[in-house]
């Protein structure tokens, strides 16, 4: 077995995962913002009324400063497919380059034509065109995200998809069902939903804002009432999906699915954990109880990740020592493998590769069709050759415990927040308390941890794999000098930082001019 790098692994792995969440900053506000600015020009538009137009040119202003860092950091990103993990751009290149190049010629331009309609074109286009912009710009920066999602969907689920051992790399089979694959439909809707939900939250906090202190005041009502429909219309659909993102996690990736609830010891009937505390240090293999308290709802586990009550969820300990049965890709009740069988098929699978290969440049067909058949009845394990310990399977599971049900409760409470706010805002006499005011300023936050927290249980939670099943990050890293990676991780510290505090002054800034046309 080849010596890994182990800090090699795990700066690269931080180095990504800085600039994911950096990235992940921006992202969120320009999805959901982009479409409440459509709706309220589209109020303009029918109803005429300049204030309108003013209210939409001022959160415009606030979009437009967000999405110029936000492709920044992207960029970055996609750079680090190439020189960080450049083992994984090989191995999957064809199928993860087709989402991103669909990213980038038909979304990423379509933004760009658009946003100078939409910033530049005030009384220069036709009311009309220009408000067609704007939809377009909106829609085109969830488009971007669609391919970026279908894309990290692939690496949770592969799907439409083949392995040639001739070129030692997976090839696309089927567009569509990379494209349309559960996965990245649940991925898709849930992330932008959230990113939604955030947006809806900022304009309510800054409007809050703006009537504590007295200033705007016809915006700041006007806007609360758009962004708590808004919010709490995508709120509540961001439950659905997030149901439909869990469902999808219990049936391909129950690890991660036992990290979330901190489910050592599998069972029937298995309840769902709503608040809780984990037991420092516990192992998989220990007699500790897992938790220090816990409330539960019986059944309710079972019952979201198989739809069935009493349905047996394993645990971590069931998932790495196996023995347990469950329900394989064909729909028959199956015998689960332990890691230890799992790593000794994947063994079988690189053995199997290497002496195709070596068959193949001597020509020997026979030798050839041989080996292929083993590499393609063992390929599904092929990522485990590459473990060479139970543990390193199990994922860090305070971290991924923790960070889902702070990312649960928080979804909850927001929409109780988008409910109470509305219905005050609805009444004959808009009048919101000051500590309810002071409270959506402070929800602005708590939306930014949420949204965080998703993506910590979506890829911590998945760990040790860059493709599941497939890929473990030990063999998908470059093989480059780790000095170099702890470096650029500081840089890119130090640069993502300042371009966060520049965006937060500029923001703050705009937000104290209020609107440019000035006026309550």
């Amino acid at each position: 077995m080849e010596h890994f790098d182990l800090s090699l692994v795990n700066w690269s792995r931080a180095q990504f995962a800085l600039t994911a969440m950096y990235h992940w900053v921006f992202v969120p506000l320009t999805l959901g913002l982009a479409f409440i600015i459509a709706f309220m020009e589209t109020l303009y538009y029918k109803t005429k009324n300049e204030e309108w137009k003013r209210i939409t040119k001022f959160w415009m202003t606030l979009f437009g400063v967000n999405f110029a860092i936000g492709v920044a950091t992207g960029i970055i990103l996609e750079f680090e497919f190439g020189t960080n993990w450049s083992n994984y751009s090989w191995f999957v290149g064809d199928i993860f380059g087709a989402p991103l190049a669909i990213e980038g010629i038909m979304a990423f331009f379509m933004e760009s034509t658009f946003i100078a309609v939409m910033f530049f074109g005030w009384n220069k286009v036709s009311k009309k065109f220009h408000l067609i912009s704007t939809w377009l710009v909106a829609i085109g920066a969830n488009l971007s995200a669609l391919w970026i999602l279908v894309a990290n969907a692939w690496m949770q689920h592969p799907a439409g998809m083949h392995f040639n051992p001739e070129t030692a790399r997976n090839e696309m089979n089927n567009f569509w069902d990379v494209l349309f694959s559960p996965v990245a439909i649940n991925k898709f809707l849930h992330t932008v939903s959230s990113g939604y939900v955030l947006s809806a939250i900022f304009v309510i906090g800054v409007s809050a804002w703006f009537i504590l202190k007295g200033r705007h005041l016809l915006l700041a009502k006007r806007s609360i009432i758009i962004a708590s429909v808004f919010g709490l219309v995508t709120s509540l659909f961001l439950v659905l999906t997030g149901d439909g993102s869990a469902y999808q996690v219990a049936q391909k990736q129950p690890m991660k699915l036992a990290a979330m609830e901190g489910l050592y010891e599998g069972s029937e009937g298995a309840p769902l954990v709503v608040v809780g505390a984990l037991t420092p240090g516990k192992e998989y293999n220990d007699s500790r109880n897992p938790f220090v308290f816990r409330v539960q709802i019986p059944r309710l586990l079972s019952f979201l990740g198989y739809r069935s009550g009493e349905a047996f969820v394993p645990g971590v300990k069931n998932l790495v020592e196996g023995g347990y049965i469950y329900t394989n890709k064909e729909g028959k009740e199956q015998l689960a493998l332990s890691l230890e069988q799992k790593m000794e098929r994947g063994k079988i699978a690189i053995q199997a590769l290497a002496d195709y290969k070596a068959a193949s440049d001597a020509k020997d067909t026979t030798a050839m069709a041989y080996h292929k058949n083993l590499l393609d009845s063992n390929f599904e394990y092929f990522g485990y050759g590459y473990l060479n310990n139970p543990k390193s399977i199990i994922p860090n599971i305070p971290l991924t415990f923790y960070s889902f049900h702070i990312m649960v409760g928080l979804g909850f409470l927001f929409i109780l927040f988008f409910a109470v706010l509305l219905y005050l805002a609805l009444r004959k006499e808009f009048k919101i308390k000051k500590w309810l005011l002071r409270i959506s300023i402070l929800m602005i936050p708590l939306a930014y941890i949420a949204s965080q927290a998703g993506w910590i249980v979506a890829e911590v939670g998945r760990q040790p794999w860059v493709i599941q099943d497939i890929l473990p990050s030990v063999a998908a890293v470059s093989r480059i000098d780790s000095g170099a990676v702890q470096v650029t991780f500081f840089l890119f510290l130090i640069i993502f930082t300042t371009l966060l505090i520049a965006e937060l002054k500029i923001m703050f800034k705009q937000i104290k001019l209020g609107p440019k046309e000035g006026g309550k």
